[in-house]
């Protein structure tokens, strides 16, 4: 049996990253001289999390993998987490053994493709990893990234004309690797995860960054805005709720102030979509292929 050291070091890597992140000066030290590597040193973090050295050092080198509560609780201080990132680093460390894993639940519940129908609003439901398993034609009229077999990471990353509908690509790209690592949480390892960012960091030097970086965001709502080819600008609102029972799956709507720019040029992509007669829903059947509701 391999020992532990040869697993992956998720909490030790974890740990570093967000060690080398910390400006000394916001922690209340003075810098004096130069510093040979970034954020804090190993010892600095120590002293302010009330722990030894060398307890520090076995954790991020992955000697200690299941430190307590306490103890990440105090290093989550130390890095300024919010809830979100204690919460993932609390999972790292999590003591209970591995499951054996199931294939990723597929399909989209009937009552969910009801709603993405009769929903006056762009709207699609995703899994855990961010793939498409549903959407209805006006949230295809609003990215064609948002189509049933399409992952959300590769199109932002790897697809040029969706990254031209972000005006702030880079706070957009950071944003969704954080969530992405908030809907993975520990399970780095799974075979399909690392099949996915092997092929992101091989093609792309800006997600290999920011996956380095370790960042973690709650899946919650927040805002968009896109610069949308034949409407313009929309200032959205996106909504992530929660699919019951679906292995993880999420509904994600955007919607628009009432009565703003954005909900007018929101109205002109459902009336272009309604001209179009755009075609049914359609969502990932279990077997992969794709299907007409």
């Amino acid at each position: 049996m391999a020992s532990s050291r040869s697993e992956p070091n998720s909490l030790g890597e974890y740990l570093r990253a967000r060690r080398e992140l910390v400006d000394p000066a916001s922690v209340g030290l003075r810098v004096t001289g130069v510093r040979r590597t970034p954020g804090l040193r190993r010892e600095e973090v120590a002293t302010l999390a009330g722990i030894s050295a060398d307890y520090y050092l076995r954790l991020e080198q992955g000697r200690d993998r299941h430190p307590s509560a306490q103890v990440l609780t105090a290093l989550a201080r130390v890095f300024d987490l919010d809830a979100a990132a204690t919460a993932y680093l609390l999972s790292l460390a999590d003591p209970q053994p591995t499951r054996a894993r199931r294939p990723p639940r597929r399909t989209v519940p009937a009552g969910i493709l009801q709603l993405l129908d009769v929903i006056d609003l762009p709207a699609f439901v995703e899994d855990r990893m961010f793939d498409v398993l549903a959407a209805n034609p006006l949230a295809t009229a609003l990215s064609p990234s948002l189509r049933p077999g399409a992952n959300r990471l590769r199109s932002v990353f790897l697809d040029e004309d969706e990254r031209a509908l972000y005006p702030e690509w880079e706070q957009a790209t950071a944003g969704i690797i954080a969530s992405f690592r908030a809907s993975i949480g520990s399970d780095v390892d799974d075979p399909r995860i690392a099949q996915l960012v092997g092929e992101l960091s091989l093609s792309s030097d800006h997600f290999r960054r920011l996956w380095a970086r370790h960042d973690v965001k709650g899946l919650g709502g927040g805002a968009s805005r896109l610069d949308h080819p034949r409407v313009g600008m929309l200032e959205l609102r996106r909504e992530k709720l929660p699919v019951g029972d679906s292995g993880g799956q999420l509904l994600v709507i955007y919607h628009a102030s009432p009565g703003s720019a954005s909900a007018a040029a929101l109205q002109a992509l459902r009336d272009e979509v309604a001209a179009d007669g755009a075609a049914p829903t359609v969502t990932t059947a279990s077997a992969g292929r794709l299907r007409a509701k």
